[in-house]
């Protein structure tokens, strides 16, 4: 089975309630259609079109905005916040969808399609918050090779290519244990980690390098059961011949699931090679390490990306 296929599968075993906030976007409100047509998830769509088995919400005009905008202010009033403000905030769909998520009337909320990553974002830290025992909020995108041609088959998790800029020894462990999880969750896979570089296993020597092994440390020493090495490069991770040549100490036992960049630069550049150069599907950003599911989209997305990223924090639900 493939690993779209099998993650539609897992999000009909138990449909979540997930909420679209920008259903005066065509294609979101045909996803919200074809998502409640397949039965991925229970479906709220804010500012769309009547919908067989969709819930519509009209956030300016919700008969419960008076309490959400409560909420809202005693969330915030210590860093200034007004019951006014408050008011006006709260009518909007991304802000609001974030705090539905929050007081539980949803499982989940997918965004992004209208608004922007930074809008998104912000929504989902300060409203929904970080998960207690996530040491940084990051993202990942899974990245799909189901295509005859492609050189490996089967899903892979890349991270962070989204959202941390350039994390520390402690944050880039971080990273690699949330991504191992969401590998289990999402995949229905036991993770095999990779933390990427320009050097194998001190085939070089930089500063840069330093906070690759100190992660590598911290995340053994957290998870001594996880399959995880490096620093390695990307054919020494990816192929088990030249992986053998180059770290032949190496932990891993087959080709990594999980490649874990050691920047933004890296990653964003890596997944955008990956899929305009080698074929690969790519859907994400997808966020982890938040304390209940909400996701970005691109703003260039289809209504197949809102599809899939739905039914992905579906499988978030309870991380």
């Amino acid at each position: 089975m493939k690993p779209l296929e099998r993650i539609f599968e897992t999000a009909r075993a138990t449909p979540r309630h997930i909420i679209l906030p920008e259903g005066d976007d065509p294609r979101v409100a045909e996803a919200a259609a074809r998502i409640t047509d397949q039965g991925l998830a229970r479906i709220s769509l804010m500012n769309g079109p009547d919908l067989p088995g969709v819930t519509a919400i009209r956030p300016a005009e919700a008969p419960d905005l008076p309490e959400l905008a409560e909420s809202w202010y005693q969330l915030r009033k210590s860093k200034g916040m007004t019951p006014d403000v408050a008011v006006v905030e709260m009518r909007d769909p991304i802000r609001q969808a974030a705090m539905r998520v929050r007081l539980g009337q949803a499982d989940g909320t997918v965004g992004g399609a209208v608004a922007t990553t930074a809008d998104t974002v912000r929504a989902a830290l300060q409203e929904i918050g970080k998960a207690p025992n996530a040491g940084i909020v990051s993202s990942f995108f899974l990245m799909l090779a189901c295509e005859k041609t492609s050189p490996v088959k089967g899903g892979m998790l890349f991270a962070d290519c989204g959202l941390v800029i350039d994390p520390n020894a402690q944050e880039l462990a971080a990273i690699a244990r949330s991504t191992a999880d969401s590998c289990r969750r999402v995949l229905g896979e036991e993770p095999r980690v990779a933390l990427l570089s320009f050097s194998t296993a001190g085939s070089a020597e930089h500063h840069s390098l330093a906070k690759i092994r100190e992660a590598l440390e911290l995340i053994r020493a957290a998870e001594p059961d996880l399959e995880v090495d490096g620093e390695l490069q990307f054919d020494a991770a990816l192929d088990d011949a030249i992986r053998a040549k180059k770290a032949p100490g190496s932990r891993l036992t087959g080709r990594p699931n999980v490649f874990i960049f050691p920047d933004l630069a890296s990653g964003n550049i890596g997944y955008k090679i990956a899929q305009r150069l080698g074929g690969l599907s790519a859907i994400g950003p997808i966020l982890q390490g938040l304390a209940k599911p909400a996701n970005d989209l691109s703003r260039g997305c289809n209504v197949d990306d809102i599809v899939a990223a739905t039914a992905i924090t579906a499988l978030q639900v309870g991380a």
